[in-house]
């Protein structure tokens, strides 16, 4: 709690380290409260930054105010802001293999501070750090916060305008990728909030790019990517290993099976799930929890993908059935957390997909189920099991 993090050094030491940088990019100046404006409340959140083996590497405190107390159409207006899917990471990483390039890590330090606001917010002073002269004065906030319901949007808006004054643009086909190829000089940017890969087909270009950047921002480059959004990077003589070792554990432990037996197949093929079947569970919250997880899984797991898919076709309404199956996929996870996928060095740029579907698998309302996998050369880049909208008539019409 906050009071605890005040009496216990690290966590103090880490409060105080959010709150210089606070002040450091002059994110607010204290006015005097205005009688029936709105004041968005906040809070210290705690965390432990964690290694990839799982050890400490520091104390995290971040001042976040709360989103859910500002007004629509007053303190702020539209919110959405991309994010990098899966398919073009893959992509990218699996161009990046075959070429030989460089691969590197950029970290961005309190991304979300960076977004400039257009609209006048006012928030409460940090708990812990009220000013003394002025302990009744609000935060007119000039640059965006954490918890904000615009800060993910003006943290994009203000980093891809930089980026095009250094010759990026963005890919029509997803706005998170950023390329830039200006006389053979060729660098892919791919961006997840503040996380950032960046690759090119020189070293000198891409250190070139890091310090454009670390002079803009306050950034950190972390070096040849190992590990990102909970994925391991192994990068061999042969290519490159992307696993979720660390996650599925984690997955394991939050279901209370890290000791359970595992299972050969995540699934029975020779019978489907139906939605009437069995008791309603006990706790609905801790199945969705636990199939909400398990999506994020399939990002290096096409193999578990389908049966993903079948348990999340129940979270509305999910039977003892439907645990017993997801129950039967954590038991599989047990015994194969190492499993990933493996990016190769290939001379082809081949763009090969696979497709096919049942016909009427769902044994209640009869629609097909479709599945289909593409691969760039050898590498698989992209992969999908989802249930159809329509009921076919014929396996050809699936």
């Amino acid at each position: 709690t906050y009071r605890e993090a005040l009496a216990d050094p690290n966590w103090y030491s880490a409060m105080l380290d959010e709150y210089k940088a606070l002040m450091a990019n002059n994110t607010w100046s204290l006015v005097p409260r205005v009688a029936g404006a709105n004041v968005v409340t906040g809070k210290w959140l705690f965390r432990h930054k964690l290694n990839p083996d799982g050890s400490l590497t520091r104390y995290k405190a971040r001042w976040v105010v709360h989103g859910c107390s500002q007004q629509a159409g007053v303190d702020y207006g539209e919110t959405f802001s991309p994010v990098i899917k899966p398919a073009t990471i893959r992509t990218v990483l699996s161009l990046a293999v075959s070429e030989d390039w460089p691969i590197h890590q950029v970290d961005v330090k309190n991304a979300f501070l960076h977004g400039t606001l257009t609209e006048t917010i006012l928030a409460q002073q940090p708990s812990g750090f009220v000013d003394p002269p002025y302990p009744k004065h609000v935060c007119r906030l000039n640059k965006s916060l954490y918890g904000l319901k615009q800060a993910p949007r003006t943290w994009f808006l203000r980093f891809t305008n930089f980026l095009f004054t250094m010759g990026f643009h963005a890919s029509k086909s997803d706005p998170s990728l950023f390329i830039q190829n200006t006389a053979g000089r060729i660098a892919y940017l791919l961006l997840y909030v503040d996380d950032i890969i960046l690759t090119a087909n020189s070293m000198a270009l891409l250190t070139s790019i890091i310090n454009s950047l670390c002079c803009e921002f306050s950034m950190s480059d972390l070096g040849p990517l190992q590990h990102f959004l909970g994925i391991n990077v192994t990068r061999t003589a042969d290519g490159m290993f992307l696993s979720q070792d660390q996650y599925a554990t984690d997955i394991l432990e939050h279901a209370k099976m890290v000791n359970c037996n595992p299972s050969n197949t995540p699934i029975d093929t020779k019978q489907k799930p139906s939605a009437q079947t069995g008791k309603p569970v006990l706790d609905a919250i801790e199945y969705r929890s636990l199939a909400g997880a398990l999506q994020y899984l399939t990002l290096t797991r096409p193999d578990i993908s389908f049966v993903i898919q079948q348990i999340c076709l129940f979270m509305h309404d999910p039977r003892e059935t439907h645990m017993q199956l997801l129950k039967r996929v954590l038991r599989y996870i047990k015994g194969t957390a190492h499993y990933g996928i493996t990016l190769t060095g290939s001379s082809s740029d081949r763009l090969v997909a696979y497709s096919d579907a049942d016909w009427a698998g769902c044994p209640n309302t009869r629609p097909s189920t479709s599945g289909y996998c593409v691969f760039l050369g050898d590498n698989i880049v992209a992969w999908s099991s989802k249930r159809q909208q329509t009921v076919s008539r014929s396996s050809a019409e699936a």
